[in-house]
C-alpha cells in the first residue's frame, strides 16, 4: 500500500509481480475528455492503417519494406509465439537487438497481448550488466543477437544457461533477411482475440541511460507514448506521405517516439540501418522527409554534404534534433535548404513533450526549446523549495504534469515517490527558465552544477554560447578539483577540420557573448572526438576521468581584456 502520495496507484498485476504505476482513474478520466488519451493502443491503430491502406508501406530496414497488411499479419504470428511460450499479460519482454523491424514487430506484438516490452538492452551493456537487468525485471522472453554487446562475447547466454523466470530466448542472425528461429509473417494461423488490449495498461519498459547511476526502468503505457506523439503529429502535420527516419537506436527513446508518430500518421517508419553503406546515401535513398537524432547527427550529415559538393540533403523537409543545444550554424544551414530545424526537449520519462513550432524564428530554435502541446504541462520551481513556481524569466527546476507522463518506475517505488514534488509536479532534475512567450529555455541540470568557491556555474550556459562559435562544434564543461575552491571550469572543445581556435580566441568569444567572467572556464582543451553514449550525448563523466587519469591535459587559461581584442 503506498501512503505518500494519492495519485499512486497499484496498477497491473501478475503471477510474478505487481507493477506500481501513476495511473490514477480520475486524471485518466480527464485526458479522455479533453481527447488526449484514446481506448486504441499501438496494435488497435496498425489494424486501422492495415484496414485503410494495407499496401501502403509501413516500415523498412536495408533488407525488408513492410506494408501495413504485412506488419499486422507479423504481429499477430508473434504474439502467437509468446503467447505458445506460455507468457500472460504483465509478462516482460526484452530485445537486444540492431535496427530491424523485427524490434518493432515485437513491441507491437507487446502491445496486443498486454506484454511488456523492454527494447533498451543497450549495445554498450556487457552480458554481465544486460543479465543483471533481465534478473531486474524478471524478464519471461529475450530476443537478442549475438554479439551485441560491449565486451564482444559471442552469445548472450551460454548453452543450457538458464535465468530465474526466463522461458524463451531466441537468438536472430545479424545481418539476415531472415531469421529461422523468429516467427514468419504467413505463420499467423488461427488465434484467438488479442488478451492484452487496451491503451492504459503498461507496455513498455526503457532503461534511463546510465550516465549518472544505476539504470532505471521507465513504464509507459500506450497512451502515455501516443499523447505526446499526437501533439507532434498535429503541430508539424504528418500524415500518409510522411517517410519518418530515426538516426537514433531502437534501444533508446527518440526512436520510439518517431515510431509512435509514424503509426498514427500511417507514416513510412526507417530504422537506421544503412546496410554497409553511408548514413548520408540512406537518408538520401529513403528520401526521407522528416529526420529525427541529436545535432552530432545533423553536424555529420552536413559535414558530408560539404565534402561531396552537393546542394540539398535529400528530401528531408523537418529535422528534430534532441539532447543537446543546436548549434546556430547548423540550424542555418538548415534553414537555407527550406529544412525546418525541430528543437527538442523531454526525458524517457515524458518522451518529447517540449519542441518548437514550423514557424518560429531561427533564434527561437536555437535558444529554446519551445512551448511543446497539450500533452504535457511545464513550470519552472525553487530549486530549494520545489511547491514554489517562478514568475517566467527566472532559473529554477523544471516540472511537469499530463497525459503525456510515465507511470513510474519499475519495481523501485522509492525512485517513483521521489521524482514528485507534493503537489504532484514530476521533477526533472533539469535547470531553466519560460520567457515571456511560454518558451523554455535550457540552463543546465541540477546535478551538473560546478561549484567554484560557493559559486554555482551552469555548464550548459557555457556549452551553448561557445558553439555559438563558428569553428566549434561540440562543447562540454566540466568540473576540475581546486583545492582552495572546491571546483574551476574546463572548457572542452572539438572544432571544424580546418580551423582549430586558440584559448583566447574562446574567451573572448564567451565575453561578447555574456559570459560573466566569474562563469569563465580556467581550463581549456581541444579534442578531435569526444566520448559518446550510444544516442550521441557527450559522456562528461568520461572526460573527467580522462583528465583525473592523465590521459587529457587541459591547458590553464585565465580571461582577461586582452582576450577580448
Amino acid at each position: 500500500m503506498l501512503l505518500v502520495e494519492p495519485l499512486i496507484r497499484i496498477g497491473l498485476v501478475n503471477d510474478c509481480m505487481t507493477l506500481l504505476t501513476l495511473q490514477d482513474p480520475g486524471r485518466a478520466r480527464e485526458y479522455y475528455r479533453k481527447g488526449l488519451w484514446f481506448a486504441v493502443g499501438f496494435y488497435d491503430l496498425v489494424v486501422n492503417q492495415a484496414r485503410e491502406r494495407p499496401n501502403h508501406f509501413a516500415m523498412r530496414d536495408s533488407k525488408r519494406r513492410l506494408t501495413w497488411l504485412e506488419v499486422e499479419r507479423w504481429t499477430r504470428a508473434v504474439s502467437k509465439r509468446l503467447a505458445e511460450a506460455g507468457l500472460k499479460p504483465g509478462d516482460r519482454v526484452s530485445m537486444a537487438l540492431s535496427n530491424r523491424v523485427e524490434a518493432l514487430i515485437i513491441f507491437l506484438a507487446c502491445s496486443r497481448n498486454g506484454f511488456v516490452c523492454n527494447p533498451s538492452l543497450h549495445r554498450d551493456y556487457t552480458t554481465v550488466e544486460m543479465k543483471a537487468l533481465l534478473k531486474d525485471i524478471s524478464s519471461a522472453a529475450v530476443f537478442y543477437e549475438r554479439g551485441w554487446n560491449a565486451d564482444d562475447r559471442d552469445d548472450l547466454l551460454r548453452p543450457g544457461e538458464e535465468l530465474p523466470g526466463l522461458v524463451l530466448s531466441i537468438c536472430l542472425e545479424a545481418n539476415a533477411a531472415r531469421s529461422p528461429c523468429f516467427p514468419s509473417s504467413m505463420e499467423v494461423g488461427a488465434q484467438p482475440e488479442p488478451i492484452g488490449r487496451g491503451a492504459d495498461k503498461v507496455c513498455y519498459l526503457a532503461f534511463t541511460s546510465g550516465t549518472t547511476g544505476r539504470p532505471k526502468g521507465v513504464m509507459h503505457s500506450d497512451n502515455t507514448i501516443l499523447a505526446n506523439a499526437r501533439d507532434m503529429v498535429a503541430r508539424w502535420g504528418l500524415d500518409e506521405r510522411t517517410i519518418l527516419l530515426s538516426l537514433s537506436p531502437i534501444s533508446h527513446h527518440i526512436a520510439w517516439v518517431g515510431f509512435a508518430q509514424a503509426v498514427l500518421a500511417g507514416a513510412e517508419f526507417v530504422l537506421d540501418d544503412p546496410g554497409g553503406g553511408s548514413r548520408f546515401d540512406w537518408v538520401r535513398e529513403t528520401e526521407a522527409t522528416y529526420v529525427m537524432g541529436v545535432p552530432t547527427h545533423a553536424m555529420d550529415l552536413l559535414s558530408e554534404q560539404r565534402e561531396r559538393g552537393l546542394g540539398r540533403i535529400g528530401s528531408i523537409e523537418t529535422f528534430y534534433m534532441a539532447g543537446a543545444p543546436i548549434p546556430k550554424t547548423v540550424a542555418e544551414a538548415f534553414v537555407k535548404q527550406e529544412i525546418s530545424p525541430q528543437n527538442v526537449y523531454g526525458m524517457t520519462e515524458n518522451s518529447s513533450h517540449q519542441f518548437t513550432h514550423p514557424n518560429d524564428t531561427t533564434e527561437t530554435i536555437v535558444g529554446t526549446c519551445g512551448k511543446g502541446g497539450p500533452a504535457y504541462e511545464v513550470q519552472i520551481f525553487d530549486s530549494d523549495n520545489n511547491r514554489r513556481m517562478l514568475p517566467p524569466g527566472e532559473i529554477g527546476e523544471i516540472g511537469g504534469r499530463g497525459a503525456a507522463l510515465m507511470l513510474g518506475y519499475f519495481s523501485d517505488q522509492k525512485s517513483t515517490e521521489g521524482s514528485f514534488n507534493r503537489d504532484g509536479w514530476f521533477m526533472s532534475g533539469d535547470l531553466g527558465r519560460l520567457d515571456a512567450e511560454g518558451n523554455l529555455e535550457i540552463v543546465g541540470r541540477l546535478k551538473d552544477i560546478i561549484i567554484r568557491g560557493g559559486r554555482n556555474i551552469f555548464p550548459a550556459k557555457i556549452e551553448n554560447l561557445t558553439i555559438r562559435h563558428p569553428s566549434v562544434e561540440k562543447a562540454a564543461a566540466i568540473a576540475v578539483s581546486d583545492l582552495r575552491l572546491g571546483e574551476k571550469v574546463c572548457l572542452v572543445v572539438s572544432c571544424n577540420p580546418s580551423a582549430s581556435p586558440g584559448p583566447e580566441e574562446i574567451l573572448g568569444h564567451l565575453n561578447k557573448q555574456g559570459l560573466s567572467k566569474y562563469d569563465m572556464p580556467e581550463y581549456f582543451a581541444i579534442v578531435n572526438e569526444f566520448p559518446l553514449t550510444a544516442s550521441g550525448k557527450i559522456l562528461k563523466r568520461e572526460l573527467s576521468q580522462q583528465v583525473n587519469q592523465g590521459l587529457l591535459s587541459p591547458l590553464p587559461v585565465r580571461f582577461s581584456v586582452t582576450c577580448d581584442n
